[in-house]
């Protein structure tokens, strides 16, 4: 026989009370049964984990010792079970009274608790059907079938429990149990597990939060034991911090707290035992980033869905993203917060521990992720927290000021519409209340518009700097800063000006960069920026942005305002202020720039002291022995008093003259030089006919050559100006030359004679035509005299000029060019009504009055009359020299019959000749006459409609076929052909030999 079971806590006698109440009253049986089973599938569900480790943190309370649980899930014989250990208070008669009673917790006189002990425990039905709860004293269990078995036994409650399908409340009856808690602890909570839920008992202990110790402060820690493996939960609180570990992890947490006792009064509408719980304990926390910049966590907001702790997780939705628990009033299903004036009041009290926590954290912007966002309250609590903690977030003094120690309420501070480190820092101390940067940036808008923070827009900022006094480098960081903001809200941003005044904006303001004289330029009256205050490029890019200049020293001599006074500078006016002042700021500047002689025209206009002691334009005036004085004539231009001190380059660049001085100008017509307009018809007249002239592109020419009396002194110092006075311009698609070297080619400069009636004496084309220039090479290489043909019949003087110098029996002509020549001129001069030569060319040395063109080269034997070569061109050439061509004097046929016929092909000498013409065979016939003549006078060859007529000799079968071929350019190389045709295999090797390439 078993020995009976210890049972210290006589749970015989509650089973008996128990069952006595129900027989007599089934209602009761019925009302246990309905109370229990709506704990277990309504407000204690899915809690169980929670009670467990609450029943433990208030058994620690109880007893006055640091709070532990176990909680093992482990696998036996009978299936697999839960136990949770606790250290503390062990069970007593009490307890076991208040376990087997619903809603009569034992806790009332203790110490504050967190829970119900009792009704909480009902938690344990949901996975067990027998759940035991073992201690030093002794144990009790509860089960399903055993209560089912001691309920059927009872008449009255048969027909109760037939209805309900069998359905008892568990926990009204206890029995006592064997066993004893784990050593060290002092109660062990045993649930054997109901088939089917030990996955959701694991998932369950996976997912334990150690945040949950937070809400259980008589709880340290909590081992959590899953197949073995052993994962610790801990947290050490004290009053402002908590570190809580979790496996091999800590984390820190802010925490405030506020502790007290509420006015009795505010529980008249609770109940009984509520009324004498009036103390409460309201806790914030919030975890903290320890990787955060110098050792001080930021917080970090909590993500997910947020609920309040009351103490311990409730359905209460929480959207402000922090940890609250606070020991609001609930409802009977223990999630829900009751409304009342207990809750208004813990509202309130937590409203006042939020503004603690926040002023406890660091001055970091992550806090502003802790303000309540208008309107995102999730239900009534949640928008009266929300409403509470705003309202006394923008009644204290806790947001940072830039560059100050002290703290600011919302409605003294000021944030930056499009904050930085850099616009914050330049506006510390003239925006009053600015936050720092961080603060400022876009995460945190919502919570500074929440809290009615004050924005400053570009706007703002411009009004703000308005009349401030600040240091030129202030300024260079205020422009810095801002340099990629919207221009046109800080199109009215003040520049300090380097005169000490102050521009009201940036538009037209000049911006001076390294090596600019600005010291020399007050008496120009510019608008130019201090100096100091726009070094940082970045600030210089702001105002660019806004309108400003740079002020480079060309910048500076650009500006319209310079202009006019240098163009104003002679003026009676301005020769009583300080001519001299302003001469010697545009001579700064053109230093400065390094502007060339000639760049800036109008700089000519500057006034200058002169030699005679007056003043006059520095175009007019020489510098102290200038080389330009001893070419030109006596006094053509006034002298610069050589006591005046100035940069010599500065000087030419303005105009003083020691050489010749460039003009520019965009049309001829603006040329201010000698025979400008000549020169523009003679360049037109050298473009394609019928082509309408283009455009003419930026012009140059050289001003006084006119007034030059010793060439041979000029001529080095033309010589010697810039390229671009020499060099040729581009009309359209024709190169014409500049206006220096058309003037000097044009006049006698060269030992008394113009350069274009010369030749080039490096080139021998028209050797016999015109006399050698003799020049320095690198002078010819700038006036260019004619070198070959085409240079003379480029100008339309030249080729005219060229005519009459053939017609001169004092010249030869080069054979090569006598060829061609006629007939190059007269495709230069067609159009031009060119009077024709007294005399024309018909040899390299001799010319004739009377000639004769051959326009025929059969004719050549009947014409008596000198010949001039046509160069392919004879109706031309016959035109331009008033002379007869060959054909209009002779004419008529060959005399007599041939007499044979051949055809071409039959010839000696067909094979080679038609390889010569490129062709496979020659067709067509030749009339052979033994003696060819026509009217009485012999010829060689004469061509025929169809068939031409020769003597037979080769150079007369060649001649002919070159002609009736159009190949006369070949006939030597036919005649060769009908000449050797028994030669042909080698000659026709011979033409198969290709030249060497060139410089081979």
């Amino acid at each position: 026989m078993l020995s009976p079971v210890a049972d210290p806590f006589d749970t015989a006698a509650i089973r008996r009370s128990v069952l006595a109440a129900w027989a007599d009253s089934p209602a009761r049986f019925r009302e246990d049964a309905n109370a229990e089973e709506d704990l277990v599938r309504g407000g204690y569900r899915d809690r169980l984990l929670v009670e467990l480790a609450q029943n433990a943190a208030d058994a620690a309370v109880r007893a006055g010792v640091p709070g532990s649980l176990r909680l093992e899930l482990a696998d036996g014989a009978g299936g697999a079970v839960l136990r949770a250990a606790n250290t503390g208070e062990p069970l007593d008669a009490a307890g076991v009274q208040a376990l087997a009673t619903l809603r009569a917790s034992a806790k009332r006189d203790g110490p504050a608790t967190v829970g119900r002990f009792g009704v909480g425990f009902a938690a344990v039905l949901a996975v067990s059907d027998e759940p035991a709860v073992l201690s030093a004293p002794g144990g009790v269990a509860f089960g399903a079938a055993r209560t089912r078995e001691e309920v059927a036994a009872v008449p009255s409650l048969a027909d109760e429990l037939t209805r309900r399908e069998g359905a008892v409340p568990v926990l009204r009856l206890p029995w006592p149990a064997e066993g004893a808690p784990p050593e060290g602890f002092a109660t062990e909570v045993v649930l054997p597990l109901r088939p089917g839920t030990r996955s959701t008992i694991h998932a369950a202990l996976e997912e334990l939060d150690a945040e949950l110790l937070l809400a259980l402060p008589g709880l340290e820690r909590i081992d959590v034991v899953v197949d073995g493996a052993v994962r610790t939960l801990t947290c050490a609180l004290s009053r402002d911090e908590a570190r809580i570990s979790d496996g091999g992890g800590t984390t820190v947490w802010q925490v405030a707290q506020r502790s007290g006792e509420l006015p009795a009064g505010l529980f008249a509408d609770r109940s009984v035992e509520e009324r004498g719980r009036r103390g409460y304990t309201v806790t914030w926390a919030v975890p903290l980033d320890d990787s955060a910049d110098g050792g001080q966590g930021r917080p970090v907001a909590l993500h997910g869905r947020q609920v309040v702790h009351a103490p311990t997780p409730s359905d209460e939705p929480l959207s402000l993203p922090v940890r609250l628990i606070a020991p609001f009033p609930l409802g009977p299903d223990r999630r829900h917060v009751l409304p009342g004036p207990v809750t208004d009041a813990l509202v309130a009290v937590a409203s006042e521990t939020y503004a603690d926590l926040v002023r406890a954290l660091p001055r970091d912007a992550a806090v502003l992720g802790l303000v309540p966002r208008i309107g995102l309250a999730a239900a009534e609590l949640d928008a009266a927290l929300g409403s509470a903690v705003l309202d006394r977030l923008r009644g204290l003094a806790w947001l940072p000021a830039a560059g100050d120690d002290d703290v600011q309420p919302p409605d003294r501070a000021a944030v930056l519409e499009e904050p930085t480190d850099e616009r914050v820092a330049a506006l510390t101390g003239v925006v009053p209340g600015l936050l720092p940067a961080s603060w400022s940036e876009r995460p945190g808008a919502p919570a500074l518009n929440a809290l009615g923070v004050r924005r400053v827009g570009l706007a703002d900022v411009v009004e703000a700097v308005r009349g401030v006094a600040r240091p030129p480098e202030w300024w260079a960081a205020l422009y810095a800063a801002f340099a990629e903001a919207d221009r046109e809200e800080l199109g009215a941003l003040p520049v300090p000006l380097a005169d000490g005044r102050t521009a009201p904006g940036a538009a037209g303001v000049l911006l001076p960069e390294p090596g600019l004289p600005v010291e020399r330029l007050a008496p120009l009256g510019l608008r130019l920026a201090e100096p100091a205050a726009v070094a940082d490029p970045a600030a210089r890019r702001l105002l660019e942005r806004l309108g400003a200049r740079p002020a480079t020293a060309a910048a500076v001599l650009a500006d319209p305002a310079v202009r006019e006074a240098v163009e104003r500078s002679m003026d009676d006016d301005d020769l009583d202020g300080d001519p001299a002042g302003l001469a010697k700021a545009v001579l700064a500047l053109a230093a400065a720039a390094g502007t060339q002689p000639g760049e800036l025209p109008w700089l000519a206009e500057l006034a200058l002291p002169d030699a005679d002691g007056g003043w006059a334009p520095a175009g007019e005036l020489l510098l102290p022995g200038s080389p330009l004085a001893a070419v030109l004539e006596d006094d053509a231009l006034g002298g610069l008093d050589p006591g005046f001190e100035a940069d010599r380059d500065a000087l030419r660049a303005v105009g003083v003259l020691d050489t010749f001085a460039l003009v520019r100008a965009e049309d001829p017509a603006d040329l201010d030089v000698d025979g400008a307009h000549d020169w523009a018809d003679a360049v037109l007249d050298r473009l394609p006919p019928g082509v309408p002239p283009p455009g003419w592109p930026a012009l140059t020419a050289v001003r006084d050559l006119e007034l030059v009396t010793d060439w041979a002194g000029a001529l080095p110092l033309l010589a010697a100006l810039p390229a671009e006075a020499w060099a040729d311009v581009p009309l359209g698609e024709t190169a014409v030359p500049s206006y220096l070297r058309w003037w000097l080619s044009t006049h006698p400069v060269l030992g008394g004679r113009r350069p274009d009636r010369l030749r080039d004496p490096r080139s021998t084309s028209l050797q016999g035509l015109y006399e050698s220039a003799d020049a320095d090479p690198a002078l010819l290489d700038r006036l260019r005299p004619p070198a070959d043909l085409d240079d003379v019949l480029a100008d339309l003087d030249g080729a005219l000029d060229l005519l009459q110098r053939l017609g001169d029996p004092a010249r030869t002509v080069r054979p090569e060019l006598l060829g061609t020549v006629y007939a190059r001129l007269a495709a230069a001069l067609d159009g031009v009504d060119a009077d024709p030569p007294a005399r024309v060319r018909v040899a390299p040395d001799r010319v004739v009055e009377d000639a004769v063109v051959l326009d025929a080269p059969w004719l050549q034997p009947l014409v008596d009359a000198p010949l001039v070569p046509a160069g392919g061109a004879p109706d031309e050439v016959a035109d331009l020299l008033d002379l007869p061509l060959a054909s209009e004097l002779v004419s008529g046929a060959p005399d007599g019959r041939p007499d044979r016929r051949l055809r071409w092909q039959e010839v000696p000498g067909a094979g080679l000749a038609a390889a010569r013409l490129g062709v496979d065979a020659l067709d067509g016939e030749v009339a052979v006459h033994d003696r060819l003549t026509v009217a009485g006078r012999p010829v060689a060859w004469w061509p025929g409609a169809e068939v031409d007529a020769t003597d037979g000799t080769p150079e007369a079968l060649g001649r002919a076929l070159a002609w009736r071929a159009g190949a006369w350019p070949l006939r030597q190389a036919l005649a060769e052909a009908f000449a050797h045709p028994d030669r042909a295999e080698e000659l026709s090797a011979e033409d198969a030999v290709s030249p060497p390439s060139a410089g081979a």
